[in-house]
């Protein structure tokens, strides 16, 4: 069995981890932290996780007990893991970071997103950006694996293989993503209310969001060279699930783009091509590790518009750690995660 520590288990990713976990036959979870629930049994906070964590209570965070563990999910804000991260390293544990901290390569650049100095600009040359899609190979000998954000997740799923293929113009990107209120986090906020959010749709950080930089970092290196995009995020009533709708023009009108997503994705157990003609809806993944997406390009002109639907807390989030995990450790893949989406 893999021995798992949890760091920061009381917001959303963390009980979407712990709901995973409880289904993975080869993971237990020894050691779950929150300093302002500690002593708090998991199944009390999360009732829906009773009969799976009986006598796991929350614990302040110990270095010497978290280092006992195989592996450590930091599922905490940014600037968390910077602190306990390198501790870890030291001691051979494993760390999978569900937080910002180590996704972008330029600690300069994170600073500027994050608003502070990187806390440990030293390990990002051992950090493996965990997008199992593009990076399977260095995952599985990876010592620290930065999870990708849910927007960076849909989006870059939908236009790797345009990039990857030369056929879109770097230069002319568009993501138009709408994500559902989880995406916010468990803390309380005037914008995540009921009142506020419900029967309501707006767009919110057109200047710069903080995935941007994670966006174009990999789509520059599906493409191999700069690239021009436009990122623009909203949010929509609904509580899990992710949007995208990408842009991209092509100069050769003439390739098959449905086969190029079906090649490109054909052994790929987490991203659904669907037919040509799909519409892919969010309701699909709920609650399921698994990206769909869908290709068009309207009047057969030279504008290529992809689909691309996920749940922001399992393939966006929690999922996809899991799934980097399962490589980690020599697992099958699909291993824990091979559930399909809850409908209605």
């Amino acid at each position: 069995m893999i021995k798992v520590g949890i760091v920061g288990g009381t917001g959303y990713t963390g009980v979407e981890l712990l709901r995973l976990l409880a289904q993975h036959p080869q993971a237990e979870v020894a050691v779950i932290t929150s300093r302002s629930e500690a002593g708090v049994a998991v199944a009390d906070m999360y009732p829906n996780l009773r009969g799976h964590y009986d006598g796991l209570a929350f614990s302040v965070p110990d270095s010497k007990a978290l280092a006992a563990c195989d592996v450590v999910f930091f599922a905490t804000p940014h600037g968390v893991a910077h602190a306990l991260a390198g501790e870890l390293l030291a001691a051979g544990t494993k760390v999978i970071d569900l937080s910002a901290d180590f996704r972008l390569q330029d600690a300069v650049e994170w600073g500027k997103w994050y608003g502070q100095p990187h806390g440990a600009p030293e390990l990002l040359k051992d950090a493996v950006y965990g997008l199992p899609e593009v990076n399977r190979e260095k995952i599985r000998t990876a010592r620290l694996i930065a999870v990708p954000g849910c927007y960076p997740t849909a989006t870059q799923l939908g236009l790797l293989p345009l990039l990857e293929a030369g056929l879109a113009d770097p230069s002319r990107l568009i993501a138009d993503c709408k994500s559902g209120v989880s995406g916010a986090g468990r803390g309380a906020a005037v914008g995540s209310l009921f009142c506020e959010s419900g029967e309501s749709m707006k767009a919110y950080a057109v200047k710069g969001h903080r995935h941007l930089p994670e966006i174009s970092q990999g789509l520059r290196q599906a493409a191999g060279q700069d690239i021009g995009l436009t990122f623009v995020p909203h949010l929509t009533p609904m509580i899990r699930g992710i949007h995208a709708t990408l842009y991209a023009t092509v100069a050769d009108t003439s390739v098959d783009l449905q086969a190029l997503f079906e090649k490109r994705y054909a052994d790929e157990p987490f991203v659904d091509v669907m037919p040509a003609g799909s519409h892919p809806e969010t309701r699909s993944v709920r609650g399921a590790n698994v990206c769909r997406i869908a290709v068009h390009r309207p009047q057969g002109g030279d504008l290529v518009v992809v689909l691309s639907v996920i749940d922001n807390l399992v393939k966006g989030a929690s999922g996809q750690a899991v799934q980097n995990l399962n490589i980690l450790f020599g697992l099958d893949e699909r291993m824990g995660l091979s559930h399909a989406g809850l409908l209605p």
